[in-house]
């Protein structure tokens, strides 16, 4: 009596193999449409400036990020979130619009692709929707408003990079674009964090200021 063998699983169609490929298309679209300067590549679509923002805050998780690099994200933070609390798109100050993204820049956010798939593929899918709804809107503009606020606010201590902020960036940006509510319950935690570290730096800066002053004027 023959029997029927049943094939091999296809290991392709595995939930986080599926996943995985899901962000690195994403990600792959997103760099293959890079234009020359900031304001052409990012767009106006909530939607993409959302991978975008991921994408470029990714680089500050490590330390290989251009000068300034930090600002720019913070303050294009500050914007996606605006027009997340608004309903529309904030078009970007012409300063940061004519930012060029360079071959050095194209390089790391290339290199960046496979880090999101391999960080954010395997875990992200959509649950807790709720916190990604239309109703959760304005919490998860405000919380962005805070980690890009955190990132691109002056110290007045040297601080040792943009670590927390970016990764606050990084979470909810890519839990907003995939609906899932665990990255940003994570990218909620992270941001509190990085602000009370942006806070403590600021009350530790003072108080060094404080003394420098009153040494200098005995």
């Amino acid at each position: 009596m023959s029997r029927t063998l049943n094939p091999p699983a296809n290991t392709s169609d595995k939930p986080p193999n599926r996943r995985r490929a899901a962000v690195e298309r994403i990600a792959t679209a997103q760099v293959a449409s890079m234009g020359s300067t900031l304001a052409d590549t990012i767009g106006e679509n909530a939607r993409q400036r959302l991978v975008w923002l991921g994408l470029l805050a990714m680089p500050l998780l490590f330390p290989v990020a251009l000068p300034g690099m930090g600002t720019a994200v913070g303050v294009l933070c500050m914007l996606v979130a605006l027009g997340l609390c608004t309903g529309q798109s904030v078009p970007l100050p012409r300063w940061l619009a004519r930012r060029e993204l360079n071959a050095r820049v194209q390089t790391l956010l290339a290199g960046m692709v496979s880090r999101a798939v391999n960080l954010i593929g395997p875990v992200s899918r959509p649950r807790m929707l709720s916190l990604s709804n239309k109703p959760a809107r304005m919490l998860n503009g405000l919380m962005l408003l805070a980690a890009g606020l955190s990132m691109a606010v002056p110290v007045l201590i040297i601080s040792f990079d943009n670590v927390l902020p970016a990764l606050a960036i990084v979470l909810m940006s890519w839990g907003l674009r995939l609906r899932d509510g665990a990255l940003l319950l994570a990218g909620y935690l992270a941001t509190a964090i990085a602000v009370a570290s942006v806070m403590l730096l600021w009350w530790g800066g003072s108080v060094v200021v404080t003394e420098l002053l009153s040494v200098l004027w005995r």
